[in-house]
């Protein structure tokens, strides 16, 4: 079954009407019949629309809706992984496997070790991008929301970002005692705010761990192995994942 994000004033009573890249999808690629069903979601309320292919216009295919399938494929918290930029490629395939692993929000972090530097223009070309690998994320594994790639954020920023949030960790490798990190897993709770801080090749300098201690940000330990930074920040959120749906 295909799935795709609309606006909400894209679904009219019985009457879906979608458009833009997806159109061209729908009747180009997948070369999908009137007939046909898909699912939609507007991103809002976490329902899947299903719905049949009426008919195609120059820009618009319009839809009618069958039923709609009330799907909780949400986490009950909402988790905001700081990503320190990595270099090459990774940062696609973590902003993907974080979609599938529920992420609320993914924040790029150009830390002080960060390898990869952009300037403005090339930081707006990347974040569009990685929205666009979001986006693919989120229908591939029929999220309820669509969740979003923010502006590149100093670590002074992304720490400011996070001050509200109710549990915020930084993975360090200088943390000790595993039990006091699961302790600190465990306490996370239906309807808070997560901050996961993930550090780039090299990890975060000593004054930028010390700027996020003193922020309340809480420092846990991974185990006694060094893990990449592409897997880091997915070794927590699956903790997390288990934590808020065991």
């Amino acid at each position: 079954m295909h799935c795709f994000f609309v606006e909400p004033s894209q679904i009219q009573d019985r009457r879906i009407v979608i458009t833009g890249d997806d159109y061209n999808h729908i009747k180009n690629v997948l070369r999908m019949k009137p007939g046909e069903e898909l699912a939609v979601r507007n991103g809002a309320d976490g329902r899947e629309y299903r719905c049949g292919i009426e008919a195609y216009t120059e820009r618009e295919v319009i839809c009618a809706l069958r039923f709609i399938k009330e799907a909780d494929v949400e986490l009950p918290a909402q988790i905001y992984l700081f990503q320190g930029l990595p270099k090459a490629d990774k940062m696609e395939f973590v902003i993907q496997k974080a979609i599938e692993l529920g992420v609320h929000e993914v924040i790029p972090v150009a830390a002080k070790r960060c390898v990869v530097k952009l300037d403005e223009k090339k930081a707006q070309a990347r974040v569009s991008r990685w929205q666009g690998i979001a986006e693919a994320a989120a229908k591939q594994s029929r999220r309820g929301i669509m969740p979003a790639v923010r502006e590149v954020m100093t670590m002074r920023e992304a720490i400011g970002y996070a001050r509200d949030m109710d549990v915020k960790l930084i993975p360090y490798e200088l943390a000790e005692d595993m039990s006091r990190t699961r302790q600190i897993v465990e306490t996370v709770r239906a309807g808070q705010r997560v901050a996961v801080f993930i550090g780039p090749e090299g990890g975060f300098e000593e004054s930028e761990i010390q700027e996020a201690l003193a922020a309340g940000i809480e420092p846990v330990t991974l185990g006694r192995r060094i893990l990449r930074t592409e897997t880091a920040g997915l070794a927590v959120l699956s903790w997390l994942l288990y934590q808020l749906e065991a």
